[in-house]
């Protein structure tokens, strides 16, 4: 939880606020508090969305929604206006992980577990869809699981059946790998689309994984309609559970069972009221959530309070000691509540002031950090090593200079490239206040784990080697994607090969081997080509998993006149390839996956490397604007920069840049007003322009040409400019 901002209410209605929740693009999440003592999460939707006849109107219908939804397996509405300048909406706050979280911190759940979960589940859509409500957006970010059981949450997308003209078709509302084929068709949903979604979110507690596969979003939504589901070994353990989800998941809607009938099958004898029913581990992260209301932070000084309720001539800091404004009588009143409640000595004195400083001035005087996750002891420590000095070199210049108006430091976390790992270190980077950014994961599979916690504490984070299209599907409130999308690729490389080097026949050459990254390069090369080089054709083979002879299929594109190569796989087989074509005589151009680039393939292929060229979303010490960089690493690290060091720099000084911009007279900003500024302007760096687009992706997507010189990767130049020599 965040400190509250200076311009942030004091108080809602009956609630007093305690601090920020999250911060997303409509609004902002509180953490409220009756006058009796209950803990409440606020939800208060932007004046300028408030000024739109239409979204009011839509806000007072999710009101009255959720209003009406009384399962003791759903979250409960405690209050709500949606007629105030700023529409709001109170519910019961449950202090405990999302599943989402719960799974990838600490697994899988145990199928009886996951029966008793559904159970749960069930019994609260059953009381949505008797009032003729739909939820539309069941998944694990949105299910809490608490000292008393789960609940269900965010009714932000339900609607009633009766209103269902407010939506377009050909308009997908709900999160790809958990929505209904319908939904995925645009159309509009009806209770078995929720059926479908809970059918999902089983089958992820029970393995950790969506049972239509990741990908790009597109990809996720053409496996929903048209593939069947895997469940993997662990559902299918239980014969009768793995029937049960089947049918859940059927293709039609009428196939699937009702959530009442989803109820029955589920065979327990009561959803879980407690914690018995989970996992230690799991058990432990919830004590600690719940744990933690005992030492709530003190109810902070806001320009809201100052301007309302100016303190009396005795009460001014400076007159006697530190004064008592009306806020802090009643932050004392709140701490003798906490003491009377068992809260201790503890909670007291997390609750007192440290000392009389605005809260601007104590947040000024803290450290400010940007932390980096990264992989540094895992399969791709040399990517997250790399990004780890670019991280520091950026700090290092910054705090060089003698005007800077505040010292930046850095803090490392390590994941080891482990996806069960990404969580905890999220939340350990979370749980440092001082933490004001994070730059990584490095990899794709780190990337899905942290983005629930980053985004419900609005801590930017900036990954600059995490390529994926699979992040759509998943919580991207708080994550900037600074690199090209790997997708890009196939683009990147139809221009250079064809568009470039005038190829009039590309062979794309797709080894299963590798990962289905590189299938989509390979895809997106075979649908980008005839834009850029209308004169051009091409011919696609795909190599099958554990193939050992690829001399059947390079003769074959060989017969077929191709004049350029683009293979996609393993450096293992790239290195086989380049020694096939060597042995033909091929002297066209040739390329392959940058994932493929470094000293495997070139001790692989020998004098066959030669001459083969990569399309990476990264640039390299040769490039003009990077000498100065150059020149900070050798004399720090006595080396040149490895691929994506220049990058890691720029993410950092991005950072920079935004902080100091945000810093109003020396004042630390909040994460949240770092995180909005972040999306704002344009960053010229090192390697490119930064801008980024609604999705937080930046804009264009730019590929760097290396090429194997003297049996060395050398950079070249961005793709689609002439190579020199």
């Amino acid at each position: 939880m965040e400190r509250l901002h200076p311009s942030d209410p004091s108080r809602i209605a009956s609630y007093r606020l305690l601090g920020r929740l999250g911060t997303g693009g409509m609004g902002v999440v509180y953490l409220g508090r009756t006058d009796d003592g209950a803990l409440a999460a606020v939800k208060v939707i932007r004046a300028e969305y408030a000024d739109e006849a239409d979204f009011r109107a839509r806000f007072r219908r999710e009101a009255a929604i959720a209003a009406r939804v009384e399962s003791p397996w759903a979250v409960r509405v405690t209050g709500s206006d949606p007629e105030a300048a700023e529409p709001w909406l109170a519910t019961a706050f449950v202090p405990g992980p999302s599943l989402a979280e719960a799974v990838a911190t600490h697994g899988p759940l145990p199928l009886r577990a996951v029966r008793i979960l559904g159970k749960a589940l069930a019994r609260a859509l059953v009381v949505m869809h008797g009032q003729g409500l739909v939820h539309r957006d069941v998944k694990p970010g949105n299910v809490l699981l608490g000292m008393d059981g789960p609940r269900l949450i965010d009714f932000g997308i339900a609607r009633g059946g009766e209103h269902t003209a407010l939506t377009s078709t050909d308009v997908v509302i709900g999160t790809p790998g958990f929505l209904s084929p319908e939904q995925a068709r645009g159309l509009a949903a009806e209770p078995a689309g929720d059926v479908f979604s809970l059918g999902c979110l089983l089958a992820y507690a029970a393995t950790g994984r969506l049972p239509f596969g990741t990908g790009a979003v597109d990809a996720v939504l053409y496996r929903t309609v048209h593939d069947e589901p895997e469940f993997g070994p662990e559902v299918l353990a239980d014969p009768e559970l793995a029937a049960l989800l089947r049918t859940a998941l059927a293709k039609h809607p009428d196939i699937r069972p009702s959530a009442q009938e989803l109820d029955e099958a589920l065979i327990e004898d009561e959803p879980g009221g407690g914690t018995g029913w989970l996992p230690d581990p799991v058990v432990a992260a919830i004590a600690e959530r719940a744990s933690a209301l005992l030492a709530l932070p003190g109810i902070e000084e806001t320009v809201a309070d100052e301007e309302a309720a100016p303190p009396a001539d005795g009460d001014r800091e400076g007159q006697g000691g530190r004064g008592l404004t009306r806020r802090r009588l009643l932050g004392l009143g709140s701490a003798g509540a906490l003491l009377a409640s068992g809260g201790g000595i503890a909670a007291w004195l997390a609750l007192r002031e440290p000392d009389a400083r605005t809260p601007r001035a104590r947040a000024a005087a803290r450290k400010w950090l940007i932390g980096v996750h990264a992989d540094l002891s895992g399969p791709q420590q040399a990517a997250g090593q790399a990004q780890e000095r670019g991280v520091r070199l950026a700090v290092e210049a910054f705090n060089s200079r003698p005007d800077k108006p505040f010292e930046l430091g850095v803090v490392t976390a390590d994941d080891a490239g482990l996806a069960a790992r990404s969580a905890a270190v999220a939340a350990g980077l979370v749980g440092n206040r001082d933490v004001l950014a994070v730059i990584g994961p490095t990899g794709n599979a780190s990337v899905m784990p942290c983005l629930e916690p980053y985004g419900e504490a609005a801590l930017p984070v900036l990954t600059v080697s995490a390529l994926g299209t699979t992040f759509g599907v998943t919580d991207r409130r708080s994550f900037f994607q600074n690199c090209a999308l790997s997708l890009g690729q196939g683009a990147a490389a139809s221009q250079q090969l064809a568009g470039t080097q005038g190829a009039r026949r590309l062979g794309l050459l797709c080894d299963r081997d590798g990962d289905s990254e590189g299938w989509q390069a390979v895809l997106n090369a075979s649908r980008t080509i005839g834009f850029i080089a209308p004169q051009a054709g091409h011919y696609a083979r795909v190599v099958p998993r554990g193939t050992q002879d690829r001399s059947p299929v390079i003769g074959d594109m060989l017969a077929r006149g191709v004049d350029a190569f683009f293979y996609t796989g393993t450096p293992a087989g790239a290195a086989d390839v380049a020694g096939l074509l060597a042995a033909a005589g091929f002297k066209g151009p040739r390329a392959a996956d940058y994932a493929v680039a470094g000293p495997e393939f070139l001790r692989g292929a020998g004098g066959a490397a030669e001459g083969w060229q990569f399309l990476a979303p990264y640039t390299g010490a040769g490039e003009p604007r990077a000498a100065g960089l150059v020149k900070d690493h050798r004399a720090r690290y006595g080396s040149l920069p490895a691929p994506w060091t220049i990058e890691a720099y720029d993410a950092a000084a991005l950072v920079i840049d935004r902080l100091s911009a945000s810093a109003q007279g020396g004042a630390r900003p909040a994460r949240a007003e770092l995180l909005a500024a972040l999306g704002r302007g344009t960053y010229r760096g090192v390697a490119k322009e930064y801008v980024f687009d609604e999705h937080r992706q930046v804009k264009g997507n730019a590929y760097f040409l290396h090429r194997v010189e003297n049996g060395a990767i050398r950079h070249v130049g961005p793709v689609g400019e002439p190579a020199a020599g």
